[in-house]
């Protein structure tokens, strides 16, 4: 019976059914589910997506849904959490593109994938200035900022913004990860961050620099 309502939950935010994530939710603590593994579930249905995702299968709007569902089924789940001293969430990112780049495309639905796996995440939007990273990194108890640039001009900042953690004496507590056209996993290397190719791999590296599966 648990696994059943388990596989419900992960294939509810597969096929991006808001109704059946909450439903499913319900079902899972009436019978004694533990929040945790629920929500685990949902997860786990989002690692699908994003694998689907990164092979072309399906696109931005599907993933928006799925994410939607896992979200839905979470705020279900939320209290019981609460009550058990856990928490909903995998992790707190922040995540923006560098000054001087106004592409968030490729950003967006990174945030969009982060979230709906499971973490909170405080999207900065566009043209973010170097010092605003951090700000709000210490300000959310950040576990990681994400950095994205799609100009080889502004992938520069991808730098700036690790030395100006370090500078704060945020960084390496806080993790850094980058992304976009001009980053690469030498560039990244380089100026000591993470690094993710796209929104599916980029899911996959923060969960495992979270040490999450």
């Amino acid at each position: 019976m648990s696994k059943a309502i388990l596989d419900k939950l992960k294939n509810a935010v597969i096929e991006g059914d808001s109704d059946v994530a909450t439903t499913g939710s319900k079902d899972a603590l009436k019978s004694g589910i533990s929040a945790k593994e629920a929500v685990d579930a949902l997860a786990s249905g989002m690692g699908v997506i994003a694998q689907k995702f990164e092979d072309a299968e399906i696109w931005l709007p599907q993933v928006m849904v799925a994410a939607d569902a896992m979200i839905a089924g979470i705020k279900v789940l939320e209290p019981e959490l609460a009550k058990a001293g856990a928490s909903a969430k995998l992790g707190t990112v922040v995540i923006g593109t560098v000054q001087g780049d106004i592409h968030d495309i490729g950003k967006t639905l990174v945030g969009i994938m982060l979230r709906g796996a499971g973490f909170e995440v405080h999207d900065l939007g566009r043209d973010v200035k170097i010092p605003l990273y951090w700000e709000t990194a210490k300000s959310v108890n950040a576990d990681l900022v994400a950095v994205s640039a799609l100009m080889s001009t502004t992938t520069l900042f991808q730098r700036n913004v690790v030395l100006a953690g370090k500078e704060e004496g945020l960084y390496p507590k806080i993790k850094v990860i980058v992304g976009g056209a001009c980053a690469s996993p030498e560039w990244a290397e380089k100026i000591g961050a993470s690094y993710a190719q796209n929104a599916g791999e980029a899911l996959k590296v923060v969960k495992a620099m979270m040490g999450r599966r």
